[in-house]
């Protein structure tokens, strides 16, 4: 039987509170690095990445049961559906019982969401990246890989030019989450880091 696909999640989609997908576990890109852009599709800025021949990108697979790709594709709408098999690590080669359906040798094919290059624009003032829907990422990065996660995630991600919207007291992200005071603090200590603009 072939196994049921898996996608690879590197935003919103590490926090598996957003989600109910089946056997989530880290993995890792290589070849992209995470920005932050915006298109005509979306009033504000998120994530997407792009070709970077020596990145890589610490993320999240699930398995998408059955190939019903119509949820996940209409939640990533704005984003194009990309295989990524020849440039993801990920546990499922050396561990078959976590995939108990997967004949020897036949491992699931993982995809990724990038915005096409052609309709990516700049966050801007008028586009900025909402801090509800930061604060999401960076708890799901934080749970799954820790502070040093963190720490990554924020170093690998270029587009920190565009202005952060603080919405966190009426939060614009669909799927925003409750943070605990330490995770808040977190996310702040390394937007001052970065020299964020507030809004």
């Amino acid at each position: 039987m072939k196994p049921s696909p898996y996608f690879f999640g590197y935003g919103s989609l590490v926090n598996t509170a957003t989600h109910d997908y089946l056997d989530p576990q880290p993995a890792r890109l290589s070849g992209w690095q995470r920005s932050w852009c915006h298109t005509a599709l979306r009033d504000v800025a998120f994530l997407t990445v792009v070709p970077a021949p020596q990145a890589q990108i610490d993320g999240l697979i699930a398995a998408v049961p059955g190939a019903d790709w119509h949820a996940l594709d209409q939640r990533e709408f704005a984003y194009a559906r990309l295989p990524a098999n020849q440039s993801i690590r990920h546990p499922l080669a050396s561990q078959p019982e976590m995939q108990p359906e997967t004949q020897p040798g036949m491992q699931p094919e993982i995809s990724f969401y990038a915005v096409p290059q052609e309709t990516q624009n700049q966050g801007s003032p008028r586009h900025p990246i909402l801090l509800s829907y930061l604060d999401v990422v960076v708890q799901g990065y934080l749970q799954v890989f820790g502070e040093a996660g963190v720490s990554d995630f924020f170093a690998t991600t270029t587009g920190w030019e565009a202005p952060v919207l603080n919405d966190r007291s009426a939060p614009r992200y669909p799927r925003h989450q409750a943070l605990a005071p330490a995770e808040s603090k977190l996310v702040d200590h390394h937007l001052a880091r970065l020299g964020a603009r507030l809004i």
